[in-house]
């Protein structure tokens, strides 16, 4: 009875053990090199960890949001990799620089040249993005990940605010409080780089007019010193005349 009851302990245990052990699985994510403020620009990582032990990833797709489309999305280059960017008509055209755009990127697929990533491996794709909405605080970036034997994993459920994560949550980008804007910051760095001359032209020309009046003085001292020594040589002349 008694061995028994250990056995099933240790049974017990050992499965607590190996429930303890199994790793949390990782996540497609979009992560910001720095910060990624509303209104400005920023460059992202797609990070694409391989959940598999016995297939590679050879196949990424990422869906910028189509509610706040993004006028800018370049993909910088990866060894190995091929980049395709897809663009879709908008609804409601974007101002940029002032002009008018009226297609925006909306899909970018990462094609693997060769083994593409491998069990126990993770791979960044980075992404220049611009501008940012400054209407939201975040931005949902739904992915599809191919593995060599064409699994294709969705990463597209969208998080909820108080809910559980769910099983193949979307990638998200939290998106920072809009920075200074950069006229006025450099208006306000002409506006103190002309005071800063103006100061210095001001010393300048206090400088120079401290330099003539010592110049003057000097001048009108050695012109009084010899018309002194001019007249105490005229009086001795006369008085040796007398």
């Amino acid at each position: 009875m008694k061995a028994s009851r250990i056995a099933a302990a240790t049974v017990a245990a050992g499965s607590a053990v190996l429930a303890l052990s199994v790793p949390a699985f990782a996540h497609v994510t979009v992560q910001p090199e720095g910060t990624a403020a509303k209104g400005g620009y920023a460059v992202v990582d797609v990070k694409v960890p391989n959940e598999r032990d016995d297939a590679s990833t050879t196949k990424v797709e990422i869906s910028l949001p189509a509610d706040h489309p993004i006028a800018s999305v370049m993909p910088q280059p990866v060894p190995g990799w091929k980049a395709t960017v897809t663009k879709s008509k908008l609804d409601k055209p974007l101002t940029m620089h002032g002009e008018k755009i009226d297609e925006a990127v909306s899909k970018v697929t990462w094609t693997a040249d060769g083994k593409g990533i491998e069990p126990g491996f993770f791979q960044k794709f980075p992404l220049s993005l611009g501008a940012l909405p400054e209407n939201t605080d975040q931005l949902v970036f739904k992915a599809l990940q191919t593995y060599s034997d064409k699994e294709v994993v969705r990463w597209i459920e969208v998080p909820q605010e108080g809910q559980d994560e769910p099983e193949n949550p979307a990638p998200v980008l939290k998106l920072a409080a809009a920075a200074e804007d950069e006229h006025d910051s450099a208006s306000a760095a002409n506006a103190t780089d002309k005071a800063g001359t103006t100061e210095k032209t001001a010393a300048a020309d206090s400088g120079d007019d401290t330099d003539t009046t010592a110049r003057v003085l000097g001048v009108a001292g050695i012109v009084i010193g010899i018309a002194g020594v001019a007249y105490g040589v005229f009086a001795g002349r006369r008085r040796t005349a007398a």
